[in-house]
């Protein structure tokens, strides 16, 4: 009897393959019920109800050696698929090889009618100010603190002023809440030694302490020969040369890596924010992903990017959903997290571009929608 594939199976297959394939004991279904209006009460302001999203799985997936089922949280159609088939062809050269940075996040206090002396100031303080925030939490630590003069570049004219940062290791926590905890503790004595004002105490989530890359090899002859590459190879030069396919360039690579947010809940506002930024670093907005050709003739790609994320607190530790796509992807740290997400933006960005050099996006989806369909 011929195997069946993942996307030919019933819904109770489905269930039954995942909990075989990742040793979940867990009742799945029941972890997978809509939320009930009570949970969703205490999580927003004003509840009338839940808005349900699918939530599925994308297969083939390997990650620095490892096979995994990533789930993946969105209301478009084919992205799941078209994510599940870039990381076949990848899985033939070894899948995805990604690397991340530790969980260092800034934290910002916005410090304004300060003299000159005032940055010398803070930094003697320094072991004082450390204290104050480190006495704020019992999980995230304060590592360093920096400052910067910055003169106001609206047209606002406010004038100068001085930004203290907290550096902060989240280590498994996204850490929002203990980042802005930090910050507020250690304004009143930040006013004090500058003689200033306080205005902002908050987070950044431009995360560049938390970068994440990830590098993968397609199989020229699963693309659809050397043609298709040459033909990637001009829409990716497009999408680094020109800012309005770059947008739509880097929001199929989003599609990837927003979906597996959600389904693991994380804030993939902040996610996407810190992308978009990191994608115009050079004061250019450009594709957050690069190809090229190997010397076989195959296609290389890779993308960098911040992403600050948690496997604990927050809507991790509450949203039975969220909770099961963590045991699914078996991750044990929020770095693994990251590196599973980056693979899913990269797998994802492959398929759209190798879908619109080839065949074009709509037929693609067509392609996908009929064998789905098909009795």
């Amino acid at each position: 009897m011929v195997e069946k594939k993942f996307y030919e199976m019933s819904r109770g297959e489905r269930l039954n393959y995942v909990k075989k394939a990742t040793g979940i004991s867990d009742d799945i279904e029941v972890m997978l019920k809509p939320l009930a209006f009570d949970d969703a009460n205490r999580m927003v302001e004003n509840a009338i109800g839940v808005m349900s999203i699918p939530m599925g799985i994308a297969t083939n997936f390997v990650i620095n050696g490892r096979e995994l089922l990533v789930p993946m949280a969105i209301e478009e159609p084919s992205v799941i698929a078209a994510a599940s088939k870039a990381a076949k062809i990848a899985k033939i050269n070894g899948g995805f090889t990604v690397e991340a940075d530790g969980s260092l996040m800034i934290g910002q206090v916005q410090t304004v009618g300060v003299d000159k002396t005032a940055s010398d100031k803070i930094l003697k303080s320094k072991k004082q100010l450390l204290a104050i925030a480190n006495a704020k939490s019992r999980s995230v630590v304060a590592t360093d603190l920096q400052v910067r003069q910055l003169r106001d570049a609206s047209l606002n004219n406010m004038g100068d002023m001085l930004l203290v940062e907290l550096v902060i290791n989240t280590k498994d926590a996204m850490g929002a809440n203990a980042i802005n905890t930090m910050c507020e503790a250690i304004a009143p004595q930040v006013a004090e030694i500058t003689g200033g004002e306080v205005v902002l105490k908050i987070l950044s989530n431009y995360a560049t302490r938390r970068m994440v890359k990830c590098r993968a090899v397609f199989d020229k002859g699963e693309l659809g020969g050397s043609e298709i590459v040459e033909r990637i190879l001009y829409a990716y030069a497009l999408a680094y040369s020109d800012v309005y396919r770059a947008v739509t360039h880097n929001k199929g690579v989003m599609n990837g890596i927003d979906a597996v947010a959600l389904a693991a809940g994380q804030d993939f506002r902040a996610i996407e924010a810190g992308a978009h930024a990191y994608s115009a670093r050079d004061g250019t907005y450009r594709s957050l992903t690069k190809w090229h050709r190997t010397r076989e003739g195959d296609l290389a790609g890779e993308i960098e990017l911040p992403l600050a994320v948690g496997i604990v607190g927050g809507i991790t530790a509450m949203h039975p959903a969220a909770k099961l796509a963590l045991q699914i992807l078996g991750v044990k740290s929020a770095k693994d997290l990251a590196m599973v997400m980056a693979a899913a933006g990269l797998a994802q960005n492959l398929a759209a571009i190798r879908a619109l050099s080839a065949e074009g996006i709509q037929e693609g989806h067509m392609k996908l929608h009929k064998r789905k369909f098909r009795k």
